[in-house]
C-alpha cells in the first residue's frame, strides 16, 4: 500500500505539525535553564580553586574560571549557600588539564588557522551521597594563524571562560 501525499496536502499538515512541536515545546518546558533543581537537603556548596596544571599557563584563566564558575552557580542556585568549608554538601574542584595550540587548516602550503584546546578536568564531590565523579570536559577555539598565542588568547578569553564554565555547571547540576 503505497501513500502519496501531493503538494495541497503538505501545507495544512506541516502547519498542524509545527503547532503540535510548539505546544509540545512551551509546554514542558524542557529548555529553561534556570529551573535547574538540586535535591533538597543540599544546602551549601563549596568551590575550590580551578588550577593550571597546563603545559602552557595563561595567568589568566584559573582565576576567572573560578570566579565566573562561583558566580554562575551562586545566581542558578537558589537552594543552596557557597560556603568556604570542607563540610559541605558539594565540593567541587579541578584543574585545567590542557592548554594546546595546533594547526587546524592549511591554505597555499602554510598554515591558515590555528587550534587552541582548552580541557578541564572536573571533580565533583557529593558528600551526602559519599559519591566521588570526575569529568573531562574540553573546547577548541579557532583563531587566524597570523595572529600569535597572545593575540589569540586576548581575543578568546571571554569566550573559553563562558565555554567552559557552562560545560562545568551543565555537567553536574543538568540531568544531560
Amino acid at each position: 500500500m503505497k501513500f502519496i501525499l501531493n503538494t495541497a496536502n503538505k501545507k495544512p499538515v506541516m502547519f498542524l505539525l509545527l503547532v503540535a512541536v510548539s505546544v509540545c515545546f512551551t509546554a514542558c518546558g524542557i529548555y529553561t535553564f534556570r529551573d535547574v533543581s538540586i535535591p533538597d537537603n543540599v544546602k551549601t556548596i563549596k568551590i575550590n580553586y580551578i588550577e593550571n596544571h597546563a603545559s602552557i599557563i595563561n595567568p589568566q584563566l584559573s582565576p576567572k574560571i573560578t570566579d565566573q564558575f562561583k558566580q554562575k552557580v551562586s545566581s542558578y542556585i537558589r537552594k543552596a549557600s557557597l560556603v568556604n568549608s570542607d563540610n559541605a554538601d558539594y565540593i567541587i574542584g579541578g584543574y585545567v588539564s590542557a592548554y594546546n595550540v595546533s594547526t587546524s587548516a592549511i591554505s597555499s602550503q602554510a598554515a591558515a588557522t590555528n587550534r587552541l584546546t582548552v580541557a578541564v578536568h572536573l571533580i565533583f564531590n557529593n558528600t551526602l551521597k559519599n559519591e566521588v565523579k570526575e569529568y573531562d570536559i574540553s573546547h577548541d577555539f579557532d583563531f587566524a594563524a597570523s595572529l600569535t598565542l597572545t593575540q589569540a588568547e586576548n581575543q578568546l578569553l571571554t569566550d573559553i571562560i563562558t565555554n567552559l564554565t557552562d560545560e562545568m555547571f551543565n555537567r553536574i547540576f543538568s540531568a544531560w
